[in-house]
């Protein structure tokens, strides 16, 4: 009995170990994610002072694949020190009526960002060029949209390709031939 009291209290504490705060929005705060006033001006110009990309993370509350992200994926050790090390993490709330300023000036509230941009499913990570063109949405300059929840060694290799500009020459290997290669480098033919 005891040692089933035992197994039940260390699963407990493995699982409070990768449960993420949840904000009052609904949607979960790591301490990784940058709390802005979501002038994505301002966030960009932030960024580029660290030395880091502007990644837009779209999530909304009760997404079910939003919290397999928290949970599986973003605390990958690889995957934490990109978006620690290379990115600035802002999130945007598909639902939301924060206001906030895309990157080409427009005021407007995060649901009306999200349907400007297309975004149909969360989450939904966009990944903002290095040069921002401030005469263009968020969206119509983003060097790569990942919609959908990924595991590690997909959302590694993403902000990998990303993050060494991999999109600027797609002549021999655009994203999937190189995830397909990193999948084969790590030698276990899986995703993660």
């Amino acid at each position: 009995m005891r040692r089933l009291l035992a197994v039940i209290l260390a699963l407990g504490f493995a699982a409070a170990a990768h449960a993420v705060e949840m904000g009052d929005d609904g949607l979960h705060k790591p301490e990784w994610l940058r709390d802005t006033f979501k002038d994505l001006q301002e966030d960009y110009a932030e960024a580029q002072s660290e030395g880091k990309r502007l990644l837009l993370l779209v999530e909304q509350r009760g997404c079910l694949y939003c919290k397999d992200m928290h949970e599986n994926t973003f605390p990958d050790p690889r995957v934490l020190a990109l978006l620690q090390e290379t990115y600035y993490p802002v999130q945007i709330n598909l639902h939301g009526d924060i206001e906030i300023v895309d990157t080409d000036g427009e005021t407007l509230t995060e649901k009306e960002a999200t349907r400007k941009w297309r975004v149909l499913f969360t989450p939904t990570m966009i990944f903002l060029p290095r040069d921002l063109d401030d005469s263009m949405s968020a969206v119509d300059q983003a060097v790569s949209v990942m919609p959908g929840a990924f595991s590690p060694g997909t959302t590694l290799d993403m902000m990998t390709w990303v993050k060494e500009e991999r999109y600027l020459d797609q002549s021999e290997e655009d994203f999937q031939r190189y995830h397909a290669r990193m999948i084969k480098e790590r030698n276990d033919g899986d995703t993660r």
